[in-house]
């Protein structure tokens, strides 16, 4: 069946229902790619004896991966296409393949071969020894030095100062995930990038593997210098998010004081210099300064106290909480009844 509207859960299930492991591919123009990649992946667990899926969601491709993917989907059991409205970027794309994913693990890679799906089994089989996400690292990287790996080792170094989480490789796509923590996360702007952190914030356990990496053969690369500002702007909303999600009040209701704070003392000292020694402050730069510092201390510690209610409606609102718990260990009933006697 062929529908050119979003697919429903019944339309997107596998013929092996809830299949252990869904690998998750974003495709964006990878006509040449797309059906060595999806061979490759099949072969990875030929061996394993795990159920998978293959979800393919392309993201607006103009380049004939729509009719090869959609062609390729009526042949296979093991694939499920999922074709967007438009080019809505790679974190959406990777949103919706999490979605619609029905594995218990979730494994994520680009469609354009330079990952390599022969490195699946080491990530499964790192996630097995009690991790919640295990990222690649392109250890040897096979990339432009100038354009792609000095950004990149640049950027990984300042993602991990401000989250707090010391990953190699943050752009490295191949990752597993634990379906139940894919589930507490959602993602916007650039944030895939970010998934370590965010799970991070989730109180996951994080493992890091180096995994293999291949120059690309097909297309060019969809990566550009253009996309640093918004990765820096959504570098400040995860640190945010880090440190102050739940208690917002903390940074701006200080920030509020200590600014209303000082505006006081000075607004005294300009109090005593007019009162005591009768000296005139009207043309004063002093004055404008004690004004803003005041007015701007002010908003600020309102600010705050909008951005707690916002928290609360947040989490209220979706009946989420700000904890999250890995294990519960406890007696039945019955056997904590048999230990009071």
């Amino acid at each position: 069946m062929i529908k050119s509207e979003t697919p429903t859960e019944s339309e997107v299930k596998p013929l092996r229902d809830l299949p252990e492991v869904s690998v998750v591919v974003p495709v964006y123009n990878e006509v040449e790619s797309i059906s060595l990649l999806i061979e490759a992946i099949a072969l990875s667990f030929a061996s394993s004896g795990r159920s998978y899926e293959i979800i393919c969601i392309d993201d607006g491709s103009k380049d004939g991966t729509v009719d090869l993917l959609r062609s390729l989907a009526l042949q296979r059991d093991d694939l499920i296409a999922i074709f967007l409205r438009r080019n809505y970027g790679q974190t959406p794309a990777m949103a919706a393949g999490f979605n619609y994913a029905k594995g218990q693990i979730i494994i994520s890679l680009d469609a354009d071969l330079q990952n390599d799906p022969r490195d699946i089994p080491l990530l499964l089989d790192k996630l097995a020894e009690g991790y919640d996400l295990v990222s690649g690292w392109r250890k040897h990287r096979q990339d432009d030095p100038i354009k792609r790996l000095l950004p990149s080792k640049i950027a990984n170094w300042l993602i991990g100062r401000v989250t707090g989480v010391k990953l190699h490789d943050y752009g490295c796509s191949l990752k597993a995930y634990r379906a139940e923590l894919i589930a507490d996360m959602k993602l916007y702007g650039e944030l895939h990038r970010f998934l370590p952190a965010l799970a991070f914030i989730e109180g996951a356990k994080i493992a890091e593997i180096p995994v293999n990496h291949h120059s690309r053969r097909y297309g060019k690369s969809k990566y550009g210098l253009g996309r640093t500002f918004r990765v820096l702007m959504d570098l400040l909303t995860i640190w945010f998010m880090k440190t102050f999600l739940t208690r917002p009040m903390h940074v701006f209701g200080f920030l509020g004081l200590l600014l209303m704070s000082l505006g006081f003392v000075l607004g005294g000292y300009l109090t005593f210099l007019k009162l005591g020694l009768n000296q005139s402050i009207g043309d004063r730069p002093l004055l404008i300064l004690v004004v803003v510092l005041f007015l701007t201390g002010l908003q600020l510690f309102c600010f705050g106290l909008l951005a707690e209610l916002l928290m609360r409606t947040y989490h209220e609102s979706q009946n989420r909480p700000i904890y999250r718990i890995r294990e519960i260990v406890a007696l039945s009933a019955g056997e904590r009844g048999k230990g009071k006697g």
